[in-house]
């Protein structure tokens, strides 16, 4: 069966399964999260499950929806404390960046815009929220960049050992693996960092 094929199959049983869910969910938008000052509402958490079970393409069962639910939210609060951080840094996004990275996203997918566009409108998810996803993810690659990026460093024994493994890449290519996984590091310890200060409520 193939991916596309399987995507539909896959909305039609995220409806079935969730119509009653969804009724709890979203007749109220009731606060679920308080992240410092910032809300995360039911509704937040359902669209978010909804769009990362689409875009990855797996079933929203029984068995996995406890599983799916703490993955959106611990997404939704961390793009809650990495807002704050970008509104500190006024770290901003153009419309260029964001088309080039929307582009690099759907050519590695395995659908079309197009087809997604169809399949969030059956779902009744908001393209604005696919695309303010991206926008946080280009966002907070621009600010790991800008403070950690002169701190990177890469050797020769590094970029070998990555060739030797992918023969196919180049040495440029492999620089910036190396960096990008140190400044994957870094952010990862922010990110953590921010958990660690940040009052969180669950409601």
């Amino acid at each position: 069966m193939k991916k596309t094929v399987k995507i539909f199959i896959l909305l039609l049983f995220i409806l079935s399964l969730s119509s009653k869910v969804y009724a709890v969910y979203v007749s109220d938008h009731k606060i679920a999260v308080l992240v410092n000052d910032q809300l995360i509402t039911s509704y937040d958490i359902f669209q978010r499950m909804k769009m990362n079970a689409i875009l990855s393409g797996i079933d929203i069962t029984i068995e996995n929806n406890d599983q799916i639910t703490n993955s959106a939210v611990k997404e939704l609060i961390q793009e809650k404390l990495k807002y704050e951080k970008l509104m500190e840094y006024n770290i901003s996004v153009s419309n260029d960046e964001y088309l080039q990275q929307e582009n690099n996203f759907f050519n590695n997918a395995p659908f079309s815009k197009d087809k997604i566009l169809k399949i969030f409108e059956i779902n009744n998810i908001k393209y604005d929220e696919f695309e303010n996803f991206l926008i946080s993810q280009i966002s907070w690659q621009k600010l790991i960049s800008s403070m950690y990026y002169r701190m990177t460093s890469t050797s020769e024994i590094e970029v070998e050992e990555i060739i030797l493994n992918n023969p196919n890449i180049t040495k440029d290519k492999a620089r910036e693996i190396i960096i990008q996984r140190q400044l994957d590091l870094k952010s990862t310890k922010m990110i953590r960092d921010m958990f660690d200060e940040a009052t969180i409520e669950y409601k």
